[in-house]
């Protein structure tokens, strides 16, 4: 029997607790598991990127670049991150300057993998963040994303043909990202064929069990060739989060695709975040569990937006409005040319879905980034928008529309502005690092830095 062995991917550090505890994990809930992670024996740990930046800062009074340092410092296995592309890791899109040199930062400070997306799937949204991350030194891994949605314009072989682009531009593997478990089995076994035979390159697939097709669908991707799959420990497996990695472990035993990972080292590294989940739960008041919702096929929420939404809808008393807001979300989602639900289009279109279910009439009123997105700030959505929904629902002046949706580099800060910025805030000497946290999440960064005013005197203002 010939050998196919399937590599692991594992996102306990990240996607696991982002998707069923808010990103509320700590270092320190890290820190006592890191040498037996990494002696594993997985293709890489995600650890950094998505949300873990912003919570790092706003929640868990932790600076994000100390914690990539802390997880380099303990790992030999490569530490992978999440990017979106131009828009990083906030929001909205940065200059190429910015993008740029937080590649680089990143790259140096430990990140061996990047996981590049645009939620549009718009190439040209990826362009500047590959470049960068193929150009640093420490040659990291550079894996381009597919985000997987489904609408009346998105098939397989449009994937296909944008995986090809990826390829094209250097991408040394590609991603079916199924960030809210849409992919069915056999749907992933025919795509997983196609970008096989089409691409140079290996493929690898994460999906979340939302919709509780994703053990299933790993296997039939698994048969059908794909080389890596994304899985989470025990405790943080399943429900929104991905496929468990005992499970999938043991699945392949014996066969020939057999991963070789020794499933008795993953019982006590379990049981110890079995620990950090209870504790995390209990702290922040979170639900941590979530029933399969095989209707999400239809609102098509991401596994870790759903337990924040779940999250901010009981803190605000809200809780009986959450099936309104699931039936609301395809609508809005239609509305706006079908985009894929990844962020940050998940949040702007979750965002109007809750304020049209909240006033009780639709589009009263719209946030800015809903009608940045709208008017093409963001790139190219699937399906051009109606012109009438963008100027007398929206009310958007026909001026400010981008006819071609083009990128606007231009007017983007860039990075000398954001130093100046914070100059002129009483950071008189601050490093690159925190330009770029600012740069980011700058409200949020500013109180961070407040918080630690000691050690900003120490070492930003000397």
């Amino acid at each position: 029997m010939a050998k196919k062995p399937v590599k692991i991917m594992e996102t306990v550090l990240r996607d696991g607790h982002q998707s069923l505890c808010a990103t509320r994990m700590r270092i320190e809930d890290m820190l006592p598991q890191l040498k037996a992670l990494d002696s594993v024996g997985y293709k890489a740990l995600e650890a950094w990127g998505g949300a873990t930046f912003d919570t790092c800062l706003r929640f868990l009074n932790e600076d994000p670049w100390e914690r990539l340092d802390t997880l380099k410092a303990n790992l030999k296995t490569p530490i992978q991150m999440l990017l979106r592309g131009q828009n990083l890791l906030g929001y909205n899109h940065y200059s190429n300057d910015v993008v740029e040199k937080f590649v680089r930062h990143a790259s140096a400070h430990g990140v061996g993998v990047f996981r590049i997306f645009d939620a549009l799937n718009d190439v040209r949204n990826l362009k500047v963040a590959i470049e960068a991350a193929l150009a640093c030194p420490e040659k990291p891994e550079v894996q381009g994303c597919l985000v997987y949605t489904i609408s009346p314009v998105h098939t397989n072989e449009k994937f296909v043909e944008l995986a090809k682009e990826l390829q094209d531009m250097g991408c040394h593997s590609v991603c079916i990202k199924d960030m809210s478990g849409l992919l069915k089995p056999y749907v992933a076994e025919d795509l997983v064929k196609k970008l096989k035979a089409a691409l140079d390159i290996p493929v690898e697939l994460h999906t979340h069990c939302t919709s509780g097709f994703g053990h299933a669908t790993y296997l039939k991707a698994i048969e059908a060739g794909v080389d890596i799959i994304d899985t989470a420990l025990a405790p943080f497996s399943s429900d929104t989060s991905q496929p468990c990695t005992e499970t999938m472990v043991r699945a392949l035993e014996g066969t020939e695709y057999d991963t070789g990972i020794d499933v008795q080292k993953l019982t006590p590294i379990s049981k110890h975040f079995l620990e950090v989940k209870k504790r995390v739960i209990n702290e922040f008041n979170l639900k941590g569990y979530f029933d399969i919702n095989p209707n999400v096929l239809d609102f098509q929420i991401p596994g870790g937006m759903l337990s924040n939404l779940a999250n901010q809808l009981k803190e605000a008393g809200m809780e009986d409005k959450y099936q309104d807001l699931l039936d609301e979300m395809p609508r809005v989602r239609k509305d706006l040319g079908y985009p894929p639900l990844v962020t940050p289009s998940s949040q702007i279109v979750g965002t109007m879905a809750t304020f049209n279910v909240m006033s009780g009439e639709r589009y009263k009123m719209v946030p800015k980034e809903f009608k940045d997105l709208a008017r093409g700030k963001f790139g190219r959505t699937p399906v051009a928008i109606d012109r009438d929904f963008l100027t007398k629902t929206l009310g958007i002046a026909p001026e400010d529309i981008i006819e071609d949706c083009s990128i606007e580099d231009a007017k983007a800060k860039t990075f000398a502005e954001f130093e100046a910025e914070l100059k002129e805030k009483g950071y008189l000497n601050p490093s690159e690092e925190d330009v770029l946290s600012y740069a980011l999440f700058p409200q949020v960064a500013e109180e961070f830095f407040q918080k630690h005013y000691q050690k900003v005197t120490a070492y930003k203002r000397s």
